[in-house]
């Protein structure tokens, strides 16, 4: 089974227990709507290129800690888009769930999504108690405070922002999730994955940016130029477009350094050098 087929079945799995009866039929169909179909992917990815390199010693393990990321980053993106955030009318090219179910069910379907998310590892426990145990721990706290997607978002009411603290909570601490997640769920001890994960996060959270000023709406799903109509934080907006491009170059060159002694720690430098770049219009890519 390739590596998205184990993230789209363990996802299927986990919204098909999430969501059965008597579940209300809106709030089964905003949950589905708000994870099929799927973005790229790219934290659950992650977490499985990891512990393949360890040794994949746990594949259901893996599976679940996977499944349960991506559950979270999808239930931020539907709160991220409400009106009393960024009011968005559009994700991945289609309807964003408070448009297509309305505010009340996307709150709803978000808040459910973070529950299944900690079900779902709940239900691995058994697996491997102490590793389980440990992502847990590293799961929930990249959720909530002090530095986790909830921060994150908080960091956008504030007046006076880092930048460097910003895209460490809202982007990269569930990318350190991963990283340590995957370690743990192949029998590794997983502190030396955290700063790996820490690195490929900003490095997103920069292309990202950089995408939100200059790509083209509808290759992305999603509007552009919204940092700047929101007055959010923006990396490509602080170091200019080339600068922002030359910042994530240097971030993938650290992150590919700082992989851990592990079995396949060649194949998963290669995943982390063509991780994030593609993402960029290729014109970028030539001039920076």
């Amino acid at each position: 089974m390739s590596t998205q087929q184990r993230i789209e079945f363990a996802l299927k799995a986990t919204l098909q227990f999430a969501c059965e009866a008597p579940c209300p039929p809106r709030l089964r169909y905003a949950m589905q709507h708000a994870v099929f179909p799927g973005g790229a992917r790219v934290r659950p990815r992650l977490c499985l290129a990891v512990a393949a390199a360890c040794g994949d010693e746990n594949p259901d393990l893996a599976d679940g800690a996977a499944a349960a990321i991506e559950l979270l980053h999808c239930a931020s993106l539907v709160h991220d888009d409400l009106p009393c955030f960024d009011d968005a009318d559009e994700r991945r090219g289609v309807p964003s769930v408070h448009k297509a179910f309305g505010e009340p069910i996307a709150v709803l379907a978000g808040d459910a999504l973070i529950v299944a998310a900690f079900q779902t590892i709940g239900l691995c426990l058994p697996m491997a108690p102490l590793h389980g145990a440990r992502i847990l721990t590293a799961v929930a706290a990249a959720v909530g405070g002090p530095s986790g997607i909830v921060a994150g978002q908080a960091w956008e009411s504030e007046d006076q922002v880092v930048l460097s603290e910003y895209h460490r909570a809202k982007t990269g601490s569930l990318f350190s999730a991963a990283t340590v997640s995957g370690a743990e769920a192949a029998g590794y001890e997983s502190e030396p994955w955290r700063r790996l994960g820490d690195l490929v996060g900003e490095a997103y959270q920069i292309a990202d940016d950089i995408c939100d000023m200059v790509a083209d709406p509808a290759t992305r799903g999603k509007p552009s130029k919204r940092d700047s109509a929101l007055g959010r934080p923006n990396a490509a907006q602080e170091l200019g477009v080339h600068g922002a491009v030359r910042r994530l170059r240097a971030l993938l060159a650290e992150a590919t350094e700082a992989v851990p002694d592990c079995p396949g720690a060649d194949a998963l430098r290669a995943h982390i050098e063509r991780s994030a770049l593609p993402y960029l219009p290729k014109e970028l890519l030539v001039a920076a």
